[in-house]
C-alpha cells in the first residue's frame, strides 16, 4: 500500500493568548514544541492509520519570536517513510492578524514510529512522490538520517580517543581539572 504526501497533510492554526507567553512577553518555545508534537502525531497517524509515538526531533531553531495575539499556523506532511518510521516535516508561521504580515518562525523534522496496542512497531504505507518537491524532501530525509548516523558514530569514537582531543580544548572557555 502506498499513499501520497497529500493524503496525510495536516494544517492547524491557533491564536496565541497571554497565558502562552513567557516572562519576556513572547510565546513559550515549549508550548510551540508541544503543538508541533501534536501535529506530527496527527500527520503520522493519518498516514499510517496507526497510533504513533515520537522517536526523536531533528533540530528546532527558533527563527523569529511569536507575539501574543498572533495567529500561529503549522503545516505538516510526511516527507519520508521507512518500515515503521516516518519523518514529518513541520513549518511554523505566525501572522499578525491586524497587519497580515506573516513570518516563518521555525521548521523541524519529527521522527515518528507507528505502533500497535502492545507498543510493537507496525509497517507503514509507502510514499508516492508526485512532484519534485516531495522527491527533494524524501532525499533530504535520507541524507539527514545518514548524517545523524555518522555523527553518532563520530561521537562514540570521540569517547574512545578522548586524550587525542583534549589539546583542542585550550581554545575554549573551559578549565580541565581532572582529579
Amino acid at each position: 500500500m502506498f499513499k501520497t504526501t497529500e493524503d496525510s497533510k495536516i494544517q492547524i492554526s491557533e491564536l496565541m493568548k497571554p497565558h502562552h507567553a513567557n516572562f519576556g512577553g513572547k510565546i513559550h518555545g515549549g508550548y510551540i514544541l508541544s503543538l508541533m508534537d501534536n501535529i506530527a502525531f496527527a500527520c503520522a497517524s493519518k498516514h499510517s492509520q496507526s497510533y504513533c509515538v515520537t522517536a526523536s526531533v531533528n533540530k528546532v531553531n527558533f527563527l523569529n519570536p511569536i507575539e501574543v495575539g498572533e495567529l500561529v499556523t503549522m503545516k505538516a506532511s510526511v516527507n519520508y517513510v521507512g518500515k515503521s518510521s516516518m519523518v514529518v516535516g513541520i513549518r511554523v508561521e505566525s501572522e499578525n492578524i491586524t497587519t497580515g504580515k506573516v513570518k516563518h518562525c521555525n521548521s523541524s523534522y519529527f521522527i515518528m514510529v507507528a505502533v500497535d496496542e502492545e507498543g510493537n512497531t507496525v509497517k507503514v504505507p509507502g510514499l508516492i512522490l508526485t512532484n519534485k518537491l516531495a522527491a527533494k524532501r524524501f532525499i533530504k530525509s535520507i541524507i539527514r538520517k545518514e548524517s545523524d548516523s555518522k555523527r553518532s558514530e563520530d561521537l562514540e569514537n570521540l569517547y574512545k580517543n578522548l586524550d587525542d582531543h583534549l589539546e583542542q580544548l585550550k581554545d575554549y572557555n573551559v578549565k580541565i581539572d581532572f582529579k
